[in-house]
């Protein structure tokens, strides 16, 4: 078994920035040569997480506003008191949605559907630059 990996550099916004990354991951996927197997995105930090979803503007702001329903920015949080902090809504987040996503390599392509693309989402309360790596095993 190989193991191919390829990291990318991702500017946000912060604040549930939601960035789509399919092109990278299509690119690394094709850049491998594998034609079957799965590959892996992975963000590094613990206010990030990556999924899948219809990247649109619809399902984007339905997105933030779920998460913003469920986990508030402006919350009462432990975290935030004890170190005098701001972004515990951004763990929170991040920890429900996950640091990575698994995608079966098929035919030399990542078997995604139709309308699902694989995203990043900064949950911080400040821009930032995130490390994604993403790779491919055959």
């Amino acid at each position: 078994m190989a193991v191919r990996t390829t990291q990318i550099e991702v500017a946000t916004d912060g604040n549930a920035d939601i960035v789509d990354i399919t092109s990278a991951v299509r690119e690394a996927v094709a850049a491998s040569g594998v034609r079957e197997g799965q590959v892996t995105a992975f963000v590094r930090g613990s206010t990030a997480a990556i999924t899948t979803m219809e990247y649109e503007p619809g399902g984007v702001h339905d997105l933030q506003a779920m998460l913003e329903r469920l986990i508030p920015s402006q919350g009462d949080y432990e975290h935030n008191r004890l170190n005098f902090d701001t972004n515990s809504h951004a763990h929170q987040r991040a920890s429900v949605i996950g640091a990575s996503e698994v995608i079966p390599v098929v035919g030399g392509q990542p078997a995604l559907g139709t309308w699902q693309q694989v995203v990043l989402i900064d949950f911080d309360d400040r821009p930032r630059t995130r490390n994604v790596f993403i790779q491919v095993i055959d």
